[in-house]
């Protein structure tokens, strides 16, 4: 499935985050690990020049914690 179009919120399951910090190391100025590894949306409305990659970062969870949802 292609990236989301229209506004969008990024959407975190604290409960699967095991942060693995796929995420960051694609779309490092929307996730940041903290040093205890939690894991923090900077930015929760992605912009739509940016929503190409926070998709694939989203995409990129290994234990699907994250999804793009209608804002």
């Amino acid at each position: 499935m292609g990236a989301p179009t229209g506004p969008v919120r990024i959407a975190v399951d604290r409960d699967l985050c095991e942060g693995l910090g796929m995420c960051e190391a694609m779309a490092s100025d929307y996730f940041e690990l903290d040093d205890d590894e939690v894991m923090h949306v900077l930015d929760e409305t992605p912009a739509e020049a940016d929503r190409g990659r926070v998709h694939a970062a989203v995409e990129a969870c290994p234990v699907l914690a994250l999804r793009l949802a209608p804002a």
